[in-house]
């Protein structure tokens, strides 16, 4: 794996966030840094496209415009809020953890990713998009983008199929992540593995982190990320039943 000394870290932090400044994703839960807005955002993306999710995100926040207006809602209005998202288990837990807020919290966020754990339906990856963008926590928030990304950038050979590697990729980008600008890094990684360097079909050639990106110049960037399949599920086992003749 390929370490970067302290000037190509800032050399990288300024043409990542000098992209994204003039080509960055116009998003609704961009227009500010509320927490609120950013968790809800996050947990309706999982699983489901951006663009499916805008008119949704609109609508939550014109019924539920605050954590306390959620932790209040009746279920079944909140159900239909989130009719045709699917996994309904994530409506579930965006209430359960609007209500440990409130309840728990005198309805003030827990600003640091650790804290952020503790409520219902948030994980590492959420938590630490809602620390870094919400509260400048410079903390990584590592996702299926980043694993892309930065396994591309440093040549990063840890299976990301396996629980431990998202400490490997925390802990480098933990040293590349800048202190004052950590929520738009990690969204700026967000809107790079979705564009340029994409899973398939990537448009290194025209990348703004091109020069960083040490698979493409090697040309090995289809090896990245290193994720080993699943073996094939095998026959149904038979089951003998013995003639009793």
């Amino acid at each position: 794996m390929i370490t970067w000394s302290p000037s190509k870290i800032k050399a990288f932090q300024k043409a990542l966030l000098t992209w994204y400044d003039t080509d960055g994703r116009d998003l609704p839960w961009r227009r500010d840094h509320d927490p609120y807005h950013v968790w809800v955002s996050e947990i309706m993306l999982q699983q489901t496209q951006v663009n499916t999710v805008i008119p949704y995100y609109n609508r939550f926040m014109d019924w539920f415009p605050t954590v306390t207006d959620l932790a209040d809602a009746p279920e079944e209005r909140l159900m239909k809020a989130w009719e045709g998202l699917g996994y309904y288990s994530r409506a579930r837990n965006l209430q359960k953890a609007a209500k440990q807020v409130v309840e728990d919290f005198n309805g003030k966020w827990p600003r640091t990713a650790e804290e952020l754990l503790d409520l219902a339906g948030i994980g590492p990856y959420t938590a630490g998009a809602i620390a870094s963008i919400a509260f400048g926590e410079p903390v990584p928030a590592v996702d299926g983008n980043a694993f892309r990304v930065f396994s591309r950038l440093l040549e990063i050979d840890d299976d990301i199929a396996k629980p431990q590697t998202r400490q490997v990729f925390e802990q480098v980008i933990g040293t590349i992540i800048p202190t004052d600008r950590p929520g738009d890094f990690n969204q700026a990684i967000m809107d790079l593995g979705s564009s340029y360097m994409t899973a398939k079909n990537p448009d290194s050639e025209n990348s703004p982190v091109k020069a960083f990106d040490q698979a493409y110049l090697d040309g090995v960037e289809d090896q990245y990320p290193v994720k080993t399949k699943k073996p094939p599920a095998g026959p149904d086992p038979i089951l003998w039943v013995g003639n009793s003749c």
